[in-house]
């Protein structure tokens, strides 16, 4: 259900980079969010930092969407970084599991493999 990987670099520096290697692969950053800071805020204070960013590739969203516009509840993408065990881990949906929970034509299930590809590439640009 998910793809993961433990990344040699710092968390401080995977959350600095996200943006600019996002944008190299043509996705761009919508939002992030602190769950450290937000639960705090809240009165539920965590130990852990965990940040999430929403990520979109505008192209492949306008192509997904106006085929198969029930895969809006997959997007935007989103990758998880946290740390664990003192390493940095990165995680995302693997779409393979999204994918096969739809009925979809092979040359769709194909196009969005490669978005996943790219996404994969960006989470491994990290190791």
């Amino acid at each position: 259900m998910l793809y993961t990987i433990e990344s040699k670099s710092s968390l401080a520096t995977v959350k600095q980079e996200m943006e600019s290697k996002a944008k190299e692969i043509g996705f761009g950053v919508l939002k992030e969010y602190n769950f450290k800071e937000i639960l705090k805020e809240k009165g539920f204070p965590i130990e852990k930092e965990i940040t999430v960013f929403e990520i979109c590739n505008p192209v492949a969203a306008q192509e997904a969407l106006s085929m198969h516009p029930e895969i809006s509840a997959y997007l935007p993408c989103r990758i998880s970084v946290y740390e664990k065990d003192g390493k940095t881990i990165l995680s995302t949906i693997a779409i393979e599991d999204m994918l096969n929970s739809f009925e979809l034509d092979s040359s769709f299930k194909n196009h969005m493999n490669n978005i996943f590809n790219n996404l994969k590439k960006l989470i491994s640009s990290w190791q």
